[in-house]
């Protein structure tokens, strides 16, 4: 990899990179498509990294199809796929680390201790090995998405860091590897988080402002749907992802949300001032 990406860079290719744990969707798809708008090449890495799951995750478990990933990868404009192995990334005395202080303390970083720690050091040893100018990210990932734009910032890497919309199923649910773990029935209760953002937004714009409510009016919502468990409901400001108690100005509103065995995570950004009839002409 490093020998490609020199040759490319002496060859003044610019590199777009989508890093990826595979098992890839429409969501992946869209930021590779995205990539292609930035730079002559894009490279896109799939790697199950193992230092961001918890003793009690499913990384053994984690859904995996190169062949299915690779084509694809290749419809949506992709020049080289990356899969290492867990070996080459992570060798047998591997012993650094890279970590925040203030982001990872919050969402779900609170029940995934940890978990930051491994995507923020694998993500900074990607960018060591593709030598990007630009990097996609998902913005349903939108706390892991804040931590790599700070890491970009803080560490002065020469990336920069590109943020796409959630992309959804027909259904309302935000795409992820993970969905595939659903039943039928549980599919069902999975569209509750996108309705109750939908509800959310709705309530401001009618002038419910308070933090509590719009989150026990989610929270109420979902639990009426069997087969959920919420981890968190929570509005905080989008760039320090600190609680705030009134919606002010944009604020995230970002859930967590065990449904089966599956947690799924979920947001948006809320905003207070609702859009003109010209914007919303043709919606319905």
């Amino acid at each position: 990899m490093h020998r490609t990406v020199n040759r490319l860079a002496g060859a003044g290719k610019g590199i777009a990179f989508v890093p990826t744990m595979g098992f890839l969707h429409e969501g992946h798809l869209a930021l590779m498509r995205e990539a292609g708008s930035h730079a002559n090449v894009v490279i896109t890495s799939i790697f199950v990294n193992p230092t961001q799951f918890g003793p009690s995750e499913d990384f053994t478990a984690y859904p995996r199809d190169l062949d299915r990933d690779a084509a694809l990868a290749e419809s949506a404009g992709v020049d080289i796929l990356f899969t290492p192995s867990a070996d080459a990334m992570y060798g047998k005395d591997h012993e650094t680390f890279v970590d925040l202080d203030a982001l990872p303390n919050h969402l779900c970083g609170i029940s995934r201790p940890g978990h930051f720690r491994g995507v923020v050091t694998v993500v900074s040893k990607l960018f060591n090995i593709v030598k990007p100018q630009v990097a996609v990210f998902g913005k349903k990932d939108y706390q892991q998405f804040v931590i790599i734009r700070r890491l970009v910032q803080d560490l002065n890497y020469d990336v920069r860091i590109l943020g796409v919309p959630i992309v959804r199923d027909i259904d309302g649910v935000a795409m992820s590897s993970r969905n595939s773990y659903l039943s039928s029935e549980e599919r069902e209760s999975a569209r509750s988080l996108f309705r109750g953002l939908q509800e959310a937004q709705q309530l401001v714009w009618n002038d419910t402002r308070d933090a509590s409510i719009l989150a026990d009016h989610v929270s109420r919502l979902i639990h009426s749907h069997p087969h959920t468990k919420i981890d968190y409901v929570v509005l905080c400001h989008p760039e320090t992802l600190e609680a705030i108690p009134r919606v002010e100005e944009e604020t995230l509103m970002a859930l967590a949300v065990h449904v089966g065995p599956t947690q799924l995570i979920d947001n948006t950004v809320l905003t207070s001032n609702r859009p003109s009839m010209e914007l919303n002409a043709g919606l319905h």
